[in-house]
């Protein structure tokens, strides 16, 4: 079996294989709560699974040591909220009606963060097949300049840009992340 999050993982998904495998099961099991449900996604289900992905964050080791110590604070804030707030449209509701969506360590801004750290290892990882294709370096080069670049200055572009010759091999990668078998 792979690491376990330093978050803690769901008892359904604990005995997964794979990190990837942990993550997958995860929000498959969040979309069937999702269609079986009210639309209205409970938050507690949602952080357990987005805690799963802070694996994939440390698998590309020190090039994004940064993003995952951004998204397990965040994360971490949403399993806090989770235990006074039951879904992620109450904490949106709750920041709207406290005029606190955008003030910094708001959930609601906490959520949008969230949702940026899963869009990017959502993209790396269409760009980046186990199996072959391209770099690491450019499929998290690419990701990166898709979803986070038009939300950082200049200099953390560049930063960023420069932490990428820091990635693992293809190889290293698959090893971190329990996929040889």
């Amino acid at each position: 079996m792979g690491r376990e999050s330093p978050l803690g993982t769901s008892p359904k998904v604990a005995g997964s294989a794979t990190p990837l495998a942990a993550v997958a099961q995860a929000f498959e099991e969040l979309a069937g709560l999702l269609e079986a449900g009210s639309g209205d996604l409970r938050l507690a289900p949602f952080s357990d699974a987005c805690s799963l992905v802070s694996i994939l964050f440390d698998s590309l080791g020190l090039a994004f040591k940064f993003a995952e110590i951004e998204y397990v604070a965040k994360v971490n804030d949403l399993i806090e909220a989770s235990k006074t707030c039951d879904t992620l449209n109450k904490i949106i509701d709750q920041d709207l009606e406290n005029d606190t969506v955008r003030k910094q360590g708001s959930h609601s801004r906490n959520l949008r963060r969230v949702r940026l750290g899963l869009d990017l290892i959502k993209t790396l990882f269409e760009q980046f097949p186990l199996s072959g294709g391209c770099s690491l370096k450019e499929a998290a080069s690419n990701a990166y300049g898709q979803v986070c670049a038009p939300f950082h200055t200049w200099a953390i572009r560049k930063a960023v840009g420069a932490g990428m010759y820091a990635l693992p091999t293809r190889e290293q990668l698959i090893v971190r992340l329990n996929e040889t078998g």
